[in-house]
């Protein structure tokens, strides 16, 4: 039985994005899927900064930039098509150094992502092979394989991450449950390619059109794609909908078959659903097999990908750098509850947009002018991400714990580049130089203890300590960041979210000590400051 540290069952956008992250971190990983070809029609079509960033992170963010487009404005139209409010994005400069909304189209980007994570030399990958039967047996998880040719084999690894989708039999086989939001409504999601001389005849801003007879939501894909999501009645036949006859009689008051072509239509039931348990001794569930959500903001691919950087960079603590397995437990419990928080304002949010009581639809259209003085307001997506608020942080150390870092672009050595390219992705202290000052070198081995990057943020710094990275920010983000929660001082995670903020070298070393008691790193490797170079 060939063994693995970790097996990866399911190699869509959440499996292959944990791939990734696993072979970089050099963990021999094993991954699975019955399918041999990544689906030709998009499903997923929003990203954002947190994710754009993981991409760029794993180095592949150049390979899909032709095939992600900025979402900036969405429109809400009311009862009697009146502009309610509009939803967009904040502006320059941008907090992660992306911009913070994205539309993209799935096919190509899910190939780049699978064939990145190929190119790792830790990672094999088995496509066509069924999973036949899961068990934890002993020390190891074992999982039975059938081979596209019917050859049937076992592999074992330390750990599974199972990210087989919504209907997965993964999930099904350990038996754990999905806890049910209450959130269960039919749509019909239509793609279209528009022909490009006809673009003008499609809104040219993404739009919510609020109307209690049939709610609809339509999006602004990447160059000539269009996407209508449409909210259907009970006594209409899914199968029917998906018609194309059907779709264009709907679509016709902007286009007619001439001006463009159907890429997909599909009926859904649109869930919000949470696993209970994330984790059963080595397996733990991920993406669509640990949670669904209805599409409004766009956030289903991102959860997953939020699930496996939440995760990955854990497993790697205890597979290579020493830290106890307890650490692994803190995935559930963070995600968890990011992702129930997450879906219940979704679902909040979809219930207004999508009244159908006429009369209630009046005066949801009225209360939401009367709330900007009767006037359209502009909200912003970003807003709206909840922080980790249990888990691996210290929520009483302040304001700013369990929030994403930014990421500035900075200058470092004489060039421009977002922080990450001076840090990289794992466990760091940035200082704010002009509020706190500098660290004594005894707090700065004690940081380097725990392999983390240190890095001060300033034109010049007195300390001689080698191991600390002077940088200077471009744009004040930071500066902004650290004067708003009244800090001066973070130790920020391998997945970018706030371990702990500070504001004097007594509080640092204290939570340098809690952090180490999680840790517990067994012969931990220094980072050299030409190695972050």
């Amino acid at each position: 039985m060939k063994d693995y540290q970790v097996i990866i069952i399911g190699f869509g956008p959440s499996g292959a994005m944990a791939a990734n992250l696993l072979g970089k971190a050099g963990i021999t990983t094993l991954c699975v899927d019955r399918t041999t070809e990544v689906y030709d029609k998009p499903r997923a079509i929003a990203l954002d900064h947190e994710i754009m960033r993981l991409f760029d992170n794993i180095g592949l963010r150049q390979d899909i930039e032709a095939h992600v487009a900025p979402f900036d404005l969405s429109e809400h139209f009311g009862a009697s098509g009146q502009l309610l409010r509009r939803v967009g994005m904040v502006g320059k400069p941008y907090p992660l150094g992306y911009t913070p909304t994205m539309v993209f189209t799935q096919p190509p980007v899910e190939r780049a992502l699978r064939a990145h994570a190929v190119q790792w030399p830790s990672v094999s990958v088995s496509l066509g092979t069924e999973v036949t039967a899961v068990s934890n047996v002993s020390d190891k998880a074992v999982v039975s394989l059938r081979e596209a040719d019917g050859t049937e084999r076992a592999v074992s690894a330390q750990y599974v991450i199972a990210c087989d989708g919504a209907s997965s039999g993964t999930r099904e086989r350990l038996g754990l449950t999905l806890e049910d939001l209450n959130f269960d409504e039919p749509w019909v999601v239509v793609d279209v390619l528009v022909n490009p001389d006809k673009l003008d005849r499609v809104p040219v801003n993404s739009s919510h059109f609020c109307n209690p007879e049939r709610p609809v939501a339509y999006i602004v894909g990447p160059q000539n794609h269009r996407r209508w999501e449409i909210m259907l009645r009970e006594d209409e036949n899914p199968r029917d909908v998906e018609k194309p006859e059907w779709v264009w009689k709907f679509l016709d008051r902007w286009i007619t078959p001439d001006d463009a072509t159907i890429w997909r239509s599909a009926a859904y039931r649109f869930h919000a659903l949470v696993a209970t348990h994330w984790r059963q001794g080595r397996f733990f569930l991920a993406g669509d097999a640990a949670h669904q959500q209805p599409p409004i903001l766009g956030q289903g691919m991102c959860q997953g990908m939020r699930d496996v950087a939440n995760l990955c960079w854990k497993l790697k603590a205890v597979l290579k750098d020493g830290a106890p397995p307890e650490l692994l437990d803190t995935y559930g419990n963070e995600r968890r509850e990011h992702v129930r928080e997450l879906i219940l304002k979704i679902k909040e949010i979809g219930a207004v947009l999508c009244e159908r009581d006429p009369e209630a639809a009046i005066r949801r259209d009225e209360r939401i002018l009367a709330e900007s003085d009767g006037l359209p307001r502009t909200l912003f997506r970003q807003s709206i991400i909840p922080p980790i608020r249990h888990g691996l942080i210290d929520p009483t150390t302040g304001s700013g714990a369990g929030e994403l870092f930014p990421q500035p672009i900075v200058t470092f050595r004489g060039k421009s580049c977002l922080l990450d390219d001076v840090c990289g992705g794992g466990w760091r202290l940035i200082i704010d130089g002009g509020r706190f000052g500098t660290l004594p070198p005894s707090t700065v081995d004690e940081a380097r203890q725990l392999g983390m990057t240190i890095l001060h943020l300033g034109s010049s710094i007195a300390s001689a300590h080698s191991d600390v990275i002077p940088f200077v920010e471009d744009d004040g983000i930071l500066d902004h960041w650290f004067g708003e929660r009244k800090t001066s001082a973070a130790i920020v995670r391998p997945d970018h979210y706030v371990y702990s903020v500070a504001t004097s070298k007594e509080s640092i070393e204290r939570h340098l000590r809690n952090l180490g008691s999680h840790l517990r790193r067994v012969n931990p490797r220094s980072v050299t400051t030409e190695e972050v170079a």
